[in-house]
């Protein structure tokens, strides 16, 4: 709990969250802490910028051909004003994804 609310802390693969020292502090202060080593390899079933954000935008680029910068530039505009809608449903199915990640040892679940 942080101030109250439930979180989950993911690391990625920056030298710094995932030195020795840095693993064995975060294992004695947060419950559940999983180390670097125990977790599966950058897969993107647990992270929700890629299995959800992500795809939403390169659907949106692949459905018409682009020919210039500025039509480019609208995709960022046009995903931000998903994003309301979109982060939150992402962030309460990544609960069942870490399930189904674990269920699968690790591997990938889609």
């Amino acid at each position: 709990m942080l101030s109250g609310q439930p979180f989950v802390l993911q690391q990625d693969g920056a030298p710094a969250p995932t030195a020795i020292t840095t693993q064995d502090w975060l294992e004695g202060k947060i419950p559940d802490f999983i180390r670097k080593e125990e977790g599966p390899p950058c897969s993107p079933d647990r992270n929700p910028i890629d299995y959800s954000l992500w795809s939403i935008l390169e659907n949106r680029a692949c459905s018409v051909s682009h020919s210039t910068i500025k039509s480019l530039k609208s995709l960022y505009v046009a995903n931000g004003e998903n994003t309301p809608e979109t982060v939150p449903a992402a962030v309460e199915s990544f609960p069942t994804r870490l399930k189904a990640v674990i269920s699968k040892k690790g591997g990938y679940i889609e």
